[in-house]
């Protein structure tokens, strides 16, 4: 059982026999009343989303899920279609289930697969990935000075904002996260 102090951003919980990812959670300390923990969660399996409030000494069970590399194949226009890269056995998760994360996972590349009694639930991307930007606006000399950005579509669609020295045809490293720009790869 976790306790409030270890339900943190991105901790995997059990609510109703399904998990949940934690994708936002805010402390409160009341003056004299106890600790209260508002978070968000995200169902892995369904992918819709809850608002839960921790309260005191409330605890939250501890989710088991197993981690396993796959190959990400293609999508399609409500599917994304894997490899496990030990048995070859090929699965696809909804577009709801992975969120935001189809966005940064271009066609072959290797993912760590989340799995809830034996079947793939979600994925977790590294932290910063390399992309290849396919399009977006020269730019303007005299706009460097301050922190001028564009946007450039990047080669998994993804439409992120850039500074303005990125040209087309650059690799840049993204925040899986947040979805920033952090540097160039």
């Amino acid at each position: 059982m976790l306790s409030l102090t270890e339900i943190k951003l991105g901790t995997l919980i059990k609510i109703n026999n399904e998990p949940y990812v934690v994708i936002r959670s805010d402390h409160h300390k009341m003056g004299r009343g106890g600790a209260v923990l508002k978070t968000k969660l995200k169902n892995l399996i369904t992918g819709n989303v809850l608002e839960k409030t921790f309260q005191g000494n409330d605890k939250a069970e501890a989710t088991a899920t197993e981690e396993k590399t796959a190959n990400y194949l293609y999508k399609n226009q409500n599917e994304a279609h894997f490899m496990d890269n030990e048995s070859f056995e090929q699965f696809s998760l909804s577009l709801e289930q992975l969120g935001d994360a189809i966005k940064f996972m271009p066609d072959g590349t290797d993912v760590k697969m989340l799995y809830f009694e034996d079947k793939p639930v979600s994925v977790r991307l590294q932290p910063k990935v390399a992309l290849k930007v396919v399009s977006t606006p020269p730019g303007v000399k005299g706009n460097t000075v301050s922190n001028v950005t564009k946007i450039a579509i990047l080669e998994t669609g993804a439409e992120i904002a850039v500074p303005m020295f990125i040209n087309e045809g650059d690799d840049i490293r993204v925040n899986t996260e947040t979805g920033e720009y952090v540097e160039r790869a």
